[in-house]
């Protein structure tokens, strides 16, 4: 039996719903696309001269300038593509290219990756590998990646997002090719095999001794350390291919590459939830944060704010930096960021760490979590809040020392819908790819009816969403069992000019490979890993078209719903049988599910499978502390 800790708060909160084909060589090295950027050369960040502008808290009312400005050039590359990858599907009795040409048509495509661990990582990694023009093949959904303006991510949906983004936007092939990156079958206790290209012969202690070390110079340069600082050192080592597992990369460092300023990726955002000191539970009232190349911050009512990401971590006192204030640069490391958009998995770091570990760092990890209720080790922490005095009328953190943040689904928003359904980005069609664990580690709904229920309220700050069934519905009417489109009719919404995006739910399913694996398995063989990947793609192409030999021309139906309403065209009779199959009609059938086993929808593949179902609570007690624990 595998043990795998989690802490009080996690157990109070941990629902299964709120954990929730180009080849390249094995020896491929995947250049940088994120760098090296930390001013330490390190993992600690560091005191810097300010700018001559300096760095302030904007408002969010709109977008920054920086995004508006980098949308345009990406719009230039996202056209071209979009043209292409229509002409490529060809709708029936529709051209493409002249209809583009009206005024106002261009659509705007967002694609969101929601949490659940390595299920989600490498189910996403599926979706992503289909609909990217380089590997997706003559069939399917191949383009659709390059036509996207926004990429979003949380929890294990954050690490696919910046293990791309840290390599180069290499493609999933790459990364699965490439014998430094994405060795799931070394889990992270044991640290990377000796087999790696990248690292070498690390062992156990010294990897371990690596990553104390790491921490350890942050806390010596005067910040506060956490369990979120040794998770998200340790995940990065397998997510990034760089000798110290990213050491030094800052998410920031993004808008600087070149490949990103000219406009030829998606725009990435990674989602946490905040959390108010000695708070237990995560509900859909909390402030949600979003980091970008160019920012953090919240769009919600409670802060409504952004602050510069190169500068995270500097003294600001009410939305700016005092003439003897510190400027500080290395703070928006890769590992702290992706280790608090999965904070969730913090206290995975109980587990039994394997004998080679030096005592220093399992008295270190203990110590930590003794100290737990008292210091909140089991979120992020950051310190000094940037958000200190600011809005202090509207702030709930506004008089806080600390900003604590936590695992971006810990709300049951395990899908990150909340950037890309705010007005000011005008996106037109969602891909929710989803791999939440709600009834026997498949997805049923709950983060669409999440996010849903959330915009109802006043903190949607005048956001809307298509309307969501309850979770029964989804498993009753097998909205869950494959694609579903929700918000068809653009005029059924308040301000039927600019309704929200339209919805394509993609959920985890089994097409060739049951998987379901738990959020917390922490080690897959390269078989299962692939397995689960081709199984992703399956769902993202519909076996590449044998379910359905027109799902391809529905994708492209689905990117122009929203512009066809917008320029009162009538959509072609292809699209019309699309939204006629794929569009939820408003049905229910709230009938209590007393369990959900689906079937394979394609052959099994020749890796075989086998169902996973949850485990169970028990109790452990370490450090004199109490704690919850999930057998898997």
């Amino acid at each position: 039996m595998r043990l795998t800790a989690l802490s009080a708060t996690a157990a109070a909160l941990l629902s299964p719903s709120a954990a929730s084909a180009i080849s390249a060589p094995r020896d491929l090295q995947i250049k940088p696309r994120a760098a090296p950027d930390a001013p330490s050369g390190g993992y600690a960040p560091s005191n810097v001269t300010c700018p001559s502008n300096s760095p302030t808290i904007r408002g969010a009312s709109a977008l920054s300038s920086e995004e508006s400005d980098w949308r345009k050039t990406r719009e230039e590359t996202t056209r071209a593509e979009l043209k292409t990858f229509l002409d490529k599907i060809g709708i029936a009795d529709f051209d493409a290219g002249s209809y583009l040409e009206r005024d106002n048509a261009w659509p705007r495509i967002a694609i969101s990756l929601s949490g659940g661990g390595y299920r989600a990582l490498l189910n996403g990694a599926g979706f992503i590998k289909a609909a990217d023009s380089r590997t997706g093949g003559d069939k399917g959904i191949g383009g659709l990646l390059q036509s996207t303006t926004y990429l979003s991510g949380l929890s294990g949906g954050s690490w696919l997002v910046g293990s791309i983004y840290a390599n180069n936007f290499s493609t999933i092939t790459q990364l699965q090719e490439n014998d430094a990156v994405w060795q799931f079958q070394d889990t992270i206790f044991s640290g990377p095999s000796s087999s790696s290209k990248s690292i070498g012969a690390l062992d156990t202690a010294k990897y371990w001794k690596n990553i104390y070390d790491e921490v350890e110079s942050k806390d010596d340069a005067g910040f506060e350390t956490s369990l979120t600082d040794y998770w998200g050192r340790a995940v990065t080592y397998q997510l990034i291919g760089d000798d110290d597992g990213g050491a030094a990369y800052t998410v920031s460092s993004i808008a600087d590459a070149d490949h990103f300023k000219n406009g030829n990726a998606p725009f990435p955002i990674i989602v946490a939830d905040g959390r108010n000191p000695n708070e237990l539970i995560i509900s859909l009232n909390s402030t949600v944060f979003e980091f970008n190349p160019f920012e953090m911050g919240s769009w919600d009512p409670t802060l409504f704010g952004f602050v510069p990401l190169e500068y995270l971590g500097s003294n600001f006192d009410k939305g700016s930096i005092s003439k003897d204030g510190k400027c500080v640069r290395g703070f928006d490391q890769f590992s702290f960021i992706l280790g608090t958009s999965s904070s969730l998995f913090n206290m995975a770091m109980l587990t039994e760490f394997p004998d080679e570990v030096p005592s220093l760092i399992v008295d270190k990890v203990e110590s930590l979590l003794s100290s737990i209720d008292d210091a909140n080790n089991d979120i992020a922490q950051y310190r000094p809040n940037p958000f200190l005095g600011y809005n202090s009328e509207i702030s709930n953190i506004a008089d806080e020392e600390e900003l604590s943040l936590v695992d971006g689904g810990m709300d049951l928003q395990n899908i990150p819908l909340h950037p890309v359904i705010q007005p000011a980005r005008e996106v037109d069609v969602i891909f929710a790819v989803d791999s939440s664990a709600d009834t026997n580690n498949w997805p049923n709904g709950t983060a669409l009816r999440a996010t849903y229920d959330r915009a109802g309220t006043d903190i949607a700050n005048g956001t809307e969403f298509p309307s969501i069934p309850d979770q029964n519905t989804f498993i009753n009417l097998k909205l869950n069992a494959g694609p579903t489109f929700f918000g068809c009719d653009a005029s059924n919404f308040t301000n039927s000019e600019k309704p929200p995006p339209l919805i394509v739910y993609v959920p985890n399913a089994p097409y060739t490979f049951m998987s379901n694996v738990s959020t917390f398995d922490p080690s897959y063989e390269i078989e299962e890993r692939d397995s689960i990947i081709q199984n992703g793609f399956n769902g993202a192409t519909q076996g590449e078209g044998s379910l359905d030999d027109k799902w391809s021309t529905c994708v492209a139906c689905a990117v122009l719903s929203r512009s066809f309403h917008r320029t009162g065209t009538e959509p072609p009779q292809a699209c019309k049988d699309c939204f006629d199959k794929y569009c939820w009609d408003g049905s229910i059938n709230d009938a209590e599910v007393q369990s959900y086993l689906p079937d394979f929808r394609l052959e099994e593949d020749n890796a075989g499978s086998s169902l996973r179902l949850g485990g169970a609570w028990w109790t452990l007690v370490v450090a004199g502390a109490t704690w919850s624990v999930f057998a898997i």
